[in-house]
């Protein structure tokens, strides 16, 4: 269920309202609860201005860094909270609905640690893990999959990273980083490493112009022949279907931005609605909220959204599920990837709808830029773009005509 009252209870007792109506989405009153509400009610209050200014939101991470939030996925052992994949994409919903791009570092940080939980030692995940608990890392990525620009060059006992890497988000101002690299020029297999992001040699833009998505960080990073040790390549179980569902859980990502962008808009409509619309000369209604229209519309809006948001959390459960295992078998993965290609085509569809449509609910005024309502639009349009909703379409028309799952790879 996207609604649970019990939150708001929470919220209430300790005096901080919800800045999402909770009608529209809420969270499990769970330990986290608190600290993510805080936290959205500290976005929030600056979320339309800094969408408006753009540039890197170094103090809001700084926030997350003082939440606790960023040890979620971190497992008890080496000091975090062992969070399970379903509740950290309910976060992250949850604060994409009030901040996209924040809410975009902050789990694109958990799926930098989940690559050292899949493809790390235990000698190396004790290392980085442990490293960001005590010094409260936030991690980027410098991982694109098509961009090609990068070589990791052998030398001797070391490597050495030589180009750049593109649309690395949360990279500017990152405490470390995942990179990955061609196992040899030329390469389609490739490697991941982590890195400090202080090392020497290493260089990051803040060249993210998007008209979405505007703080997530996401500049160019160039690497000046930057000093790779053997310990800092990441080899585990490369090439197992285990190992594949990092691009899962990456695409789920994806899809939680734009649940949490839609949920956002329906949210910022309902609101408005109450509390400055104004009836239509044509409509018999006294009130917008009793316009049989607008209710039509929010109706149709509301149910698709909340079926997108059902897809998302089946799909969660069981990528929890095939992590939870130490080997699912291709079959499992494929059927899962099937899942997560459905719930991403209906919510970014979904979203794309709602975050336009919402202005036909709530009149001309609701344009004005001091709401900044069409952050909302301009999100989920960038966002939508980072691996094309119709070839997600095509893979499911595939599997239901030939039975064939879609093919791990970097976006599937």
């Amino acid at each position: 269920m996207t609604t649970l009252s019990p939150l708001r209870t929470a919220a209430g007792a300790a005096g901080i309202a919800p800045v999402i109506n909770p009608r529209v989405l809420s969270l499990d009153d769970s330990q986290c609860s608190q600290a993510v509400l805080t936290l959205a009610a500290q976005l929030a209050a600056t979320a339309v201005q800094r969408d408006q200014q753009g540039g890197s939101a170094q103090a809001e991470k700084q926030l997350f860094r003082q939440s606790g939030l960023l040890h979620l996925s971190i497992p008890r052992k080496f000091g975090g909270q062992s969070s399970r994949w379903p509740e950290i994409y309910r976060i992250t919903r949850y604060l994409a609905a009030v901040d996209s791009s924040l809410a975009h570092l902050f789990a694109f940080h958990h799926l930098q640690l989940a690559t050292i939980q899949l493809f790390g030692s235990e000698q190396q995940q004790k290392h980085w893990l442990t490293h960001t608990i005590e010094r409260d890392w936030f991690w980027g990525n410098a991982t694109n999959g098509r961009d090609t620009g990068l070589q990791l060059v052998r030398e001797e006992d070391h490597y050495l990273l030589l180009g750049s890497k593109s649309f690395c988000s949360g990279a500017l101002g990152a405490d470390a980083l995942v990179v990955s690299a061609p196992v040899e020029f030329g390469s389609q297999e490739r490697v991941f490493l982590a890195l400090p992001a202080s090392r020497d040699g290493l260089l990051i833009d803040d060249d993210w112009d998007g008209f979405g998505q505007r703080q997530t960080d996401s500049g160019t990073v160039h690497f000046e022949g930057v000093y790779v040790d053997p310990g800092d390549l990441l080899e585990q179980g490369l090439g197992t279907p285990r190992a594949t569902l990092r691009t899962c859980v990456s695409q789920m990502v994806l899809v939680q931005i734009y649940l949490g962008n839609a949920a956002g808009a329906l949210s910022a409509a309902v609101d408005y609605i109450h509390e400055r619309a104004r009836s239509w000369p044509g409509s018999t209604a006294e009130k917008p909220t009793n316009d049989a229209l607008i209710q039509l519309r929010l109706g149709q809006l509301w149910s698709r959204f909340d079926a997108a948001s059902a897809l998302a959390e089946r799909a969660a459960e069981r990528l929890q599920q095939l992590l939870d295992r130490p080997q699912p078998t291709p079959a499992e993965r494929g059927e899962l990837a099937t899942w997560i290609a459905e719930a991403k085509l209906l919510s970014g569809r979904v979203a794309l709808d709602i975050t336009s449509e919402i202005f036909e609910t709530m009149g001309a005024r609701a344009t004005s830029s001091r709401f900044g309502f069409d952050r909302f639009w301009r999100n989920v349009r960038v966002h939508t773009l980072h691996d094309p909703l119709d070839h997600k379409q095509k893979d499911i028309g595939r599997w239901l005509l030939t039975g064939e799952y879609p093919p791990p790879s970097n976006y599937s």
